[in-house]
């Protein structure tokens, strides 16, 4: 199969490393196009860039020349991690102007006619961007994926939705610092501390997760009925977002039946083999003090949900903890995912 040309908008962030890294030698995909801010474009990747990630730059992206993030010369396929301040203009300029932007960004997840997808829990949401092109005359189109934070909940969720129907969620997050992009929290604040606000994030956590878990009838997704609570604090890790969560169930359920659930979870991008699907998108793990951001974030190649601890709870019913790799599996991974899934299911054609 001839690879698809792709582009990357805000290429010289945390988030945009993750990318170039996560698409060398990638299958379908083949990087060809970079764009970042007005002093990076112009420059040759290697020199615009001040590569973060442990593995090494890619040689092919090296020399490869930074655009501004401007439409005419890009690849019709842009996976954008932009800062919030500039993606929504942007974002919408490429989309207009006939480009499918598979977005990162928190600026167009909750517009109505936008899919927030994770391709596990809800692939039919992607079937929104004929009412996105349809009421906004766009060639294009704009798809997303959810906040970092929302992934790992979400992902631990959806299956015991389904089976069981959910009432309340009350989250508390552990988030790590490569979740504040580089350089990120200044080390005098987090050295030694915890961090009990992040911007925003509490607000996403809790509309995300209803917006994915809604349904999707008439050109429109009704929310999810259950109720989130999340309190989301930063700490002294560098990769992984540990959630401690606490669910109430509509349905009589067993530990058993939703460790059972858990394991036995699978979706469309493991039946369509999907080059960047985790095997086992939910991993369970039985010990008592797992999972932990220094043994299980990398597990599935950063592309699973790790849960343990399941246990009762006395104030809801259950509580458990779940890890999601923050900058994967809750960023770039999770828009590498949303386009290969647009791609086998022929909205990249």
């Amino acid at each position: 199969m001839k690879k698809l040309e792709v582009g990357i908008l805000g290429a010289t962030g945390m988030v945009g490393q993750r990318l170039v890294s996560l698409l060398e030698n990638h299958p379908w995909f083949e990087l060809k196009w970079l764009a970042a801010s007005d002093k990076s474009a112009g420059k040759p990747y290697a020199e615009a860039c001040h590569w973060r990630l442990r593995v090494p730059m890619p040689k092919a992206a090296r020399d490869l020349m930074v655009h501004e993030c401007q439409p005419g010369h890009a690849p019709q396929l842009l996976f954008a991690s932009l800062d919030a301040k500039v993606a929504g203009t942007v974002e919408r300029d490429f989309a207009r102007s006939g480009h499918v932007v598979v977005s990162n960004s928190s600026s167009h997840r909750m517009d109505a006619d936008v899919p927030l997808l994770i391709p596990e829990v809800n692939p039919d949401h992607l079937a929104l961007v004929r009412t996105q092109r349809q009421q906004r005359n766009w060639k294009g189109m704009i798809v997303t994926n959810p906040n970092c934070t929302t992934v790992g909940l979400v992902m631990s969720l959806a299956p015991l939705d389904r089976a069981f129907g959910l009432e309340k969620v009350l989250m508390t997050s552990l988030q790590a610092v490569s979740g504040a992009g580089y350089p990120g929290v200044p080390a005098l604040d987090i050295l030694g501390n915890v961090i009990p606000y992040i911007h925003n994030e509490e607000e996403k956590v809790e509309s995300e997760a209803q917006k994915l878990l809604g349904k999707l009838a008439d050109g429109r997704i009704k929310a999810g009925t259950f109720v989130v609570s999340a309190h989301c604090n930063r700490v002294l890790v560098e990769d992984g977002h540990t959630e401690s969560v606490s669910v109430a169930l509509k349905s009589k359920a067993s530990l058993e039946d939703i460790t059972e659930t858990w394991r036995k979870f699978r979706s469309v991008p493991q039946e369509l083999g999907l080059p960047s699907a985790p095997q086992h998108p939910i991993v369970v793990r039985d010990e008592n003090d797992r999972p932990q951001p220094k043994f299980d974030v990398e597990t599935e190649r950063g592309m699973a949900t790790v849960v343990g601890r399941l246990r009762p709870c006395s104030v809801l019913q259950f509580k458990y903890t779940a890890l999601s790799h923050n900058t994967i599996r809750g960023a770039a991974g999770a828009a590498l995912l949303n386009a290969e899934l647009m791609k086998a299911e022929g909205y990249l054609d």
